[in-house]
């Protein structure tokens, strides 16, 4: 019987909704892996409510956790980690010991780091030293990159101007360390209102993919959780860098339209579950000769 991955996925939980691990969580045990969530905030629903409630996890419970995993001889075992939503740039730097830490005891162990640097146009607040330890620390850590448009502008220090722009743009960052870069959402002048397009660049290639763009009277949160989640689940079952992709954009698809068909204000993960591990429809990613 192949072995079942394991997965520690270090971002926010939402006690009402779907954000961070709270959208990822479930649609990754979905597909089949084993997931070992690590909360860096406990919230009682997600910013772009405008208010809530909770807490940041304290820098220091994070290698305190990972040590208790070890402790049980377990740690050997995790084959990726996953960063999202960062409370502090402190929490930042335990994570990266926390990986260093897993690699050392399973040198093939990925680490994805989904760079959150916050949207206040959206209500998405992220302290501005999280962004500094993003831009100056994580990227050189980093196998997998997925930052949105925005975040792909700041790793950059500039706006991109075209897909041959982005393209460019996130090949520079593989220089930097990661492996892979997939770009969650593009959104660079010129491209065509109706699609929601992506982009996956490594050293073989660079792959470009274009889904519908869905019509929502406000945008669910946690999309972008879920994509890098469901990425990195579909790489350790065994799927390359671009099934990975195709599958990823697949699946987050069916999420969007089952949230749609109810009128939800939240990812209707649950209702939507035989959707994400088998979707109906499929995108290609298109090879650019680039």
């Amino acid at each position: 019987m192949k072995r079942t991955p394991h997965l520690l996925a270090i971002q926010s939980h939402v006690v009402f909704g779907h954000a961070g691990n709270s959208a990822a969580v479930f649609p990754m045990q979905r597909v089949g892996v084993n997931v070992w969530p690590l909360n860096t905030v406990q919230f009682s629903n997600h910013t772009q409510y405008g208010q809530w409630t909770g807490e940041v996890l304290a820098p220091e419970q994070i290698p305190a956790l990972v040590d208790g995993i070890a402790t049980i001889g377990e740690l050997g075992n995790c084959d990726a980690v996953l960063s999202g939503y960062l409370g502090s740039a402190a929490q930042g730097r335990a994570i990266l010991t926390g990986v260093a830490r897993i690699k050392a005891v399973n040198p093939n162990a990925l680490y994805l780091c989904d760079p959150v640097m916050g949207h206040p146009e959206k209500g998405c607040i992220v302290p501005a030293e999280v962004s500094d330890f993003l831009l100056d620390e994580a990227v050189a850590v980093a196998d997998v990159l997925c930052p949105n448009q925005l975040e792909l502008d700041s790793f950059c220090g500039r706006r991109a101007e075209s897909l041959e722009d982005c393209v460019a743009m996130a090949r520079s960052l593989l220089a930097r360390g990661p492996k892979a870069v997939l770009v969650k959402h593009l959104a660079y002048p010129g491209r065509k209102a109706e699609d929601f397009e992506m982009l996956l660049v490594t050293a073989e290639g660079s792959w470009h993919l274009q889904r519908p763009l869905l019509a929502f009277a406000r945008q669910p949160v946690g999309v972008g959780d879920l994509t890098s989640g469901l990425f990195l689940a579909r790489v350790l079952l065994g799927d390359s860098w671009v099934a990975a992709f195709e599958f990823t954009a697949a699946a987050v698809h069916e999420v969007l339209l089952e949230t749609q068909a109810c009128t939800s204000y939240e990812l209707e993960l649950v209702r939507a579950q035989d959707r994400i591990m088998h979707p109906r429809v499929r995108f290609e990613a298109r090879r650019l000769a680039l």
